[in-house]
């Protein structure tokens, strides 16, 4: 494995990498439109891939451009006759682009710091110039040039400028598989040259599904253990992968008894929290913790939204806010103790308005 492969950071430990992925669970739908649009010959250039994290906007992209790198002519009988966007996995396209060694396919994602040790806190506008260059280029197979952007949440003002740039003139046969966690806070301008698909949480059948198919992840966890845990995932295949740890359906409750309280806090046992997850071995605890914490200001969102919430902005502002210095701590490797204190204060603060 190189070291690449040790930060991406959409792949968690003891599980393969979206794009080493041969199955799709759950986001039939929205595979279909995909497929739909390539083989009418009008495919849409450029493609927003919305959902929460950790239920499978990755693997649906590369799913997608394997298909399109292997399959490069639209109107071809396997184009047409295909039921799904499965392929040979023994196809040299589909090989290359498992192995990172398709010339068409070009990953944007955050770069590496000067030392090479750890990644950047957002994708630079020098990563997102290897874009521009990629797509000024001509084809290394004569087909199709893809983009994954992996994840626009990560761009930073000037990085979105340039992607803007290309999206606003694409190359002919060129396309753009743009993920995101929360498309409505793209750039409006991103937003408008781009067709969006939204999947929704798998339930708990499909998280389950998946990680049966995860021996190296699940080891010995009982068929029972591993149901509660896909019960209590809320649709993330990779929340499910966190709590497989010891103790972590009763951090998950620790930390849900607590919000529940919000605006009251009791901060001997908010210390006591930010000393379980701090450290090297509480790093799985933290994305747990983090994890239920961005599932419940998901749920004020949406709310708010449906009701007219005055607060709207604030849960806005605060998922925005935790979102980066977890980001910022995680790149940094900075003491998590504060972090979590500073979170359910602010937590605190949003809910009494």
């Amino acid at each position: 494995m190189s070291a690449d492969d040790l930060l991406e950071p959409d792949r968690f430990e003891d599980t393969p990498h979206p794009r080493e992925r041969r199955e799709l669970v759950g986001h039939g739908v929205a595979e279909k439109t995909i497929l739909d649009s390539y083989r009418s010959g009008r495919m849409h250039h450029a493609w927003i891939v919305g959902g929460e994290e950790g239920i499978g906007k990755a693997t649906l992209a590369y799913r997608a451009a394997r298909f399109i790198l292997v399959n490069s002519d639209p109107h071809s009988e396997a184009v047409q006759n295909a039921a799904d966007m499965s392929v040979d996995a023994d196809a040299p396209a589909a090989r290359r682009l498992a192995q990172q060694a398709h010339p068409d396919l070009f990953v944007l994602r955050r770069g590496f710091t000067k030392d090479g040790r750890n990644l950047m806190a957002e994708i630079s506008v020098n990563e997102a110039r290897k874009l521009v260059s990629f797509f000024n280029t001509t084809a290394g197979e004569g087909g199709w040039r893809i983009a994954i952007v992996d994840t626009a949440d990560d761009l930073n003002l000037n990085a979105a400028n340039a992607l803007l740039k290309v999206l606003e003139e694409p190359p002919p046969r060129s396309l753009f598989f743009i993920l995101s966690t929360a498309p409505k806070r793209l750039m409006s301008t991103i937003r408008s040259r781009c067709r969006t698909l939204l999947l929704k949480p798998l339930d708990a059948g499909e998280v389950l599904e998946v990680l049966a198919g995860l021996p190296d992840l699940t080891g010995e966890a009982a068929r029972d253990d591993l149901r509660r845990i896909a019960d209590a995932a809320g649709g993330s295949v990779r929340r499910a992968a966190a709590m497989l740890s010891e103790g972590s359906v009763e951090m998950r409750e620790v930390v849900v008894g607590m919000l529940d309280r919000l605006p009251d806090l009791d901060f001997a046992a908010v210390h006591g929290l930010a000393e379980r997850v701090a450290g090297r071995d509480g790093t799985e605890r933290f994305d747990l913790m983090i994890g239920v914490i961005q599932d419940w200001l998901h749920q004020r969102l949406t709310l708010g939204a449906a009701r007219g919430d005055t607060r709207l902005a604030a849960w806005a502002g605060l998922w925005e806010k935790t979102a980066r210095t977890v980001r910022e701590a995680e790149i940094y490797n900075l003491d998590k103790r504060p972090l979590v204190l500073s979170i359910f204060s602010d937590l605190a603060a949003a809910t009494r308005g």
